[in-house]
């Protein structure tokens, strides 16, 4: 029987972790699921990055069963579990958008910053750290990590003054990097590439460049010339790890000129 919406999938869940169900999904805990979701989320990500509808809809099914999965194993230990998340989900909506539930209109500036006041609310009302990252998470990619870092700091005022001033900072890191790069210590030179790629993810955000976002590109970019190189090759007969770098270089220039 087909299978097609919500009610349907937290079936499946049930069925497969029931007496009769899945032996592999029976062991499963929602910290043994945490890998796959993530897995799950990137290859999501990337279909919604190639615009590629079916996938996107192959995937978001994909972590969204993840997701009810999830929620369903706490719901063994305590009832009503994912119910509770959903409705509190609902409720934290409403109230973090005053502007649309409320009288209050805001701009766009406004609204992030009445986000951050009323998270900050949130969090001392539940004796948690309200600190500016206390809610960041440590697993978050570090190139996605920085620019919320810098993000964040921004929005409580501490930030560069103007472009100039933060360009002069990329500057300096870099020239540090370079005295880190002419000498023999190893921590250093790390310390001093890490400290650049900080400065500039922050560049970038400043121009509304996202640095992992823009990384992607360059990455597929790259990808997509390069099997382009090696078809080209095969067309003519040619070992591509026979080549010379500066023939490669000529095939590398002709895929360039013909697309991007």
């Amino acid at each position: 029987m087909e299978k097609n919406n919500f009610a349907d999938i937290l079936e499946v869940i049930d069925t497969l972790t029931g007496p009769n169900g899945c032996p592999w999904d029976k062991e499963q805990t929602p910290q043994s699921m945490c890998d796959y979701l993530v897995e799950e989320c990137f290859e999501l990500v990337e279909a919604i990055r190639q615009d590629d509808k079916a996938e996107i809809a192959e995937e978001l099914g994909d972590v969204l069963f993840l997701l009810l999965f999830i929620g369903r194993c706490h719901d063994r230990q305590i009832p009503d579990f994912l119910q509770t998340a959903m409705a509190g989900n609902v409720a934290k909506m409403i109230r973090r958008h005053p502007h649309v539930y409320g009288e209050k209109a805001a701009s766009v500036a406004e609204v992030v910053k009445n986000w951050e006041q009323i998270k900050k609310q949130e969090k001392a009302e539940k004796d948690k750290d309200p600190g500016v990252f206390a809610s960041l998470p440590a697993s978050l990619p570090p190139l996605l990590r920085a620019y919320r870092i810098n993000s964040k700091a921004a929005r409580s005022g501490f930030t560069w003054a103007t472009d100039r001033d933060q360009e002069a900072k990329l500057a300096e890191e870099w020239e540090e990097l370079q005295v880190a790069l002419a000498g023999d210590d190893a921590e250093a030179k790390e310390e001093e590439f890490g400290d650049y790629l900080f400065s500039l993810v922050e560049y970038g955000r400043r121009r509304g460049i996202k640095a992992n976002s823009a990384l992607a590109v360059a990455n597929a970019k790259f990808l997509r010339r390069f099997e382009a190189m090696e078809k080209l090759a095969r067309e003519r007969g040619l070992e591509l790890d026979k080549l010379s770098l500066e023939e490669m270089d000529n095939l590398w220039d002709e895929i360039k000129a013909t697309r991007r």
